[in-house]
């Protein structure tokens, strides 16, 4: 059997008296964090999804799934239920999201520094999809899984295809 030293220059879990007793969020430079959820009604096999319209910051036309970034201090599940919400009217409990898809993006709009997206499913929720974003979204509604437009943003479009097939669950974007 070898012989192993103990780790001497490993610090993790040692406290001493002049050490924070926790760290501070890094918010400065960390990779960009995001959720989307899929909102996907087994009964009748469609999804919530938008539209962009020609204002947005990006993928001008272009379809997605409700997703948003997270605030400063805020659980995943939390910017998950609250950007559904914001963007389509519908709501979700956060203890009825299940992790569908990770995304791990290299760089992305305002996230020089990458990004990563949680997607989650939910196949419960109240309301109906309606546009609460118009200047950022042409159309909220409700589209069938065998018709999911072409004209879809990279990312979400594989990680809601990955979804509906029983996929790979993480997908990685610029890595090279």
């Amino acid at each position: 059997m070898p012989n192993n030293p103990p780790d001497e220059g490993n610090t993790v879990g040692q406290q001493t008296d002049d050490q924070p007793k926790a760290l501070k969020p890094a918010l400065e430079s960390m990779t960009l964090l995001v959720a989307a959820v899929i909102v996907h009604d087994k009964a009748t096999n469609r999804v919530a999804l938008l539209q962009r319209s020609q204002n947005a910051k990006f993928a001008q036309g272009m379809w997605d799934l409700p997703v948003g970034k997270s605030e400063p201090g805020e659980p995943i599940t939390e910017t998950a239920v609250r950007e559904l919400y914001e963007e389509t009217g519908l709501t979700v409990k956060p203890e009825a999201l299940k992790v569908a898809h990770i995304i791990h993006g290299a760089w992305g709009v305002e996230a020089p520094n990458g990004f990563l997206t949680v997607v989650f499913a939910a196949h419960e929720w109240t309301g109906e999809p309606e546009n609460r974003e118009p200047r950022k979204h042409s159309q909220v509604r409700w589209v069938d899984t065998d018709a999911i437009p072409e004209e879809f943003v990279v990312t979400t479009a594989g990680a809601l295809h990955r979804y509906l097939i029983g996929g790979q669950q993480v997908s990685l974007d610029g890595w090279g």
